[in-house]
């Protein structure tokens, strides 16, 4: 959703979700270059570190527990079907962060020739073109600002492959609609 930073908390348990009062936060930085898989893995290796804090902390009886501002917490809804098609009248940046944030599961994808295809990764560029519409031979996908180069692709049943691979064994040629 275009969110520049997330983090960890570690938090007093209550019965309301995610609603106790917070202990330790830390927050990171979420880049173009940040899939949901690496964000995870990052996520992860902090939150292990914040836990031997708040242990630490805890031991020493300096745990100090600081109540969160319920008017600021959001909530994740559940991905659905329609949330993996990409809307090629969405902004690139917004199509690549839908790309980046379905990557390594379910995936972002686009219907050709009634195939689902997934796009694993890409790059804004500053082409242009009819939305929808692959602007050369090597997938180069026009949005509704600017043009998004696939890097990373994938049809189903096969297996991931870089752009120009993919393209040897399946031609999607210059201004195919991708609707």
């Amino acid at each position: 959703n275009g969110d520049k930073f997330t983090g960890i908390s570690i938090m007093k348990i209550e019965k309301g979700l995610d609603s106790g009062p917070v202990m330790l936060s830390e927050k990171i930085e979420i880049n173009d270059q940040l899939n949901y898989g690496l964000l995870s893995d990052q996520l992860s290796i902090l939150g292990s570190k914040l836990i031997i804090k708040a242990i630490d902390l805890i031991d020493k009886d300096k745990a100090k527990f600081l109540e969160q501002d319920h008017t600021k917490a959001t909530h994740a809804k559940k991905i659905t079907r329609e949330d993996e098609e990409i809307n090629w009248n969405n902004n690139a940046d917004r199509i690549v962060q839908q790309i980046n944030a379905l990557n390594p599961t379910p995936g972002a994808c686009f219907k050709f020739k009634n195939e689902r295809i997934k796009i694993w990764k890409a790059e804004i560029t500053d082409q242009k073109g009819k939305i929808g519409a692959t602007l050369n031979d090597n997938l180069l996908i026009a949005c509704k600002d600017f043009a998004i180069q696939v890097l990373e692709i994938q049809r189903p049943g096969k297996k991931i492959q870089k752009v120009k691979e993919f393209l040897l064994g399946y031609k999607i040629p210059k201004a195919a609609q991708l609707f």
